[in-house]
């Protein structure tokens, strides 16, 4: 298979994968498991199957002391997405929760611009002002009634923990890690938070899932949006680098859509579709860049203006 063609399958795969949040953690919630236990199980389970990748790569455990610290933040950036993530379902329906999340690219452009000078394009800032327009379209519904603020809140804040993860763990030194190890420590660091946080926190308690199926959906929670999704990512970088895989980013929330209606019945009125569909396009073209912008002009190319053409005539 071209390698080009693997990449962007791979890519599919670990955005689509992604997206299965809601397939697999709503129902936990329905039989009354909490955003603490469902994340501590993900996390849990998730751990040993990136330890036997480790292993069946020949690779060490050991990390050097110095990256002790950040590979901590990272992990408690990554458990703190995830927990406002899942609590925000909650308060809103999970399609129009993971399209919101998906406002992370915008969020990151703008923590290199404050903190690492690099320069916000004019696109990048029409493709801004395009997302927060689509946001507001779903922020109120034709009846008048509005998203829950709380979780609205939750959401933009999970977006922003994810964006400082993106943004640390691309910094020189973590930079340098192996993902696959990088992604165990960070798992590990989730884990013990999520359990610390349920035995901490007054009238709180583990639960375990008392059905098969229950065991099924946190398996598959470990498994699909975790492991597959980290590693397909990872993959389809190294085939077609991280633009295109962070274009294809945009089937998260699709897939989280097609989820929500078809699985769980959520309705969603055209006035959300045009602000599902603002936003997916909006972040779309930041995290294309230049590669959009080298296209549409080849494609301009393509038919020379008029001005153009008298000039050919004009030379022959």
């Amino acid at each position: 298979m071209n390698p080009k063609v693997k990449g962007y399958i791979l890519g599919a795969i670990a955005a689509a994968t992604y997206g299965l949040n809601p397939l697999f953690a709503l129902p936990l919630y329905a039989e009354g498991m909490d955003a603490d236990n469902v994340l501590f199980y993900r996390y849990l389970f998730a751990v040993p199957i990136m330890a036997l990748m480790i292993v069946a790569r020949g690779r060490s455990f050991r990390t050097e002391a110095h990256l002790g610290l950040p590979i901590v933040l990272m992990g408690i950036m990554m458990a703190l997405s995830s927990l406002l993530l899942f609590e925000s379902y909650t308060y809103m329906d999970a399609s129009i929760a993971s399209t919101l999340l998906f406002v992370y690219p915008l969020m990151v452009a703008v923590i290199m611009a404050a903190v690492y000078r690099e320069k916000i394009t004019a696109m990048t800032a029409i493709c801004m002002l395009a997302a927060l327009g689509g946001i507001a379209l779903l922020f109120k519904g034709p009846d008048g009634a509005t998203l829950s603020v709380t979780g609205t809140v939750l959401v933009m804040l999970s977006s922003l923990s994810y964006a400082i993860y993106i943004v640390g763990v691309n910094r020189p030194g973590l930079r340098q890690v192996p993902t696959v190890k990088l992604i165990f420590y960070v798992l590990v660091v989730g884990a013990m938070l999520f359990g610390l946080k349920i035995l901490l926190s007054p009238g709180a308690s583990f639960m375990a899932p008392r059905h098969w199926y229950m065991w099924g959906c946190v398996l598959a929670l470990a498994v699909l949006p975790t492991v597959v999704s980290f590693l397909c990512t990872t993959a389809a970088i190294q085939y077609i680098g991280p633009t295109p895989t962070a274009i294809l980013g945009a089937l998260e929330p699709v897939t989280a859509v097609v989820i929500g209606v078809a699985v769980f019945s959520e309705h969603l009125t055209a006035r959300d579709w045009t602000g599902l569909a603002l936003i997916i396009i909006a972040v779309t073209l930041v995290v294309g860049g230049g590669s959009i912008t080298g296209n549409l002009v080849r494609f301009r190319k393509l038919f020379p203006s008029l001005r153009s053409k008298k000039y050919l005539r004009g030379k022959k």
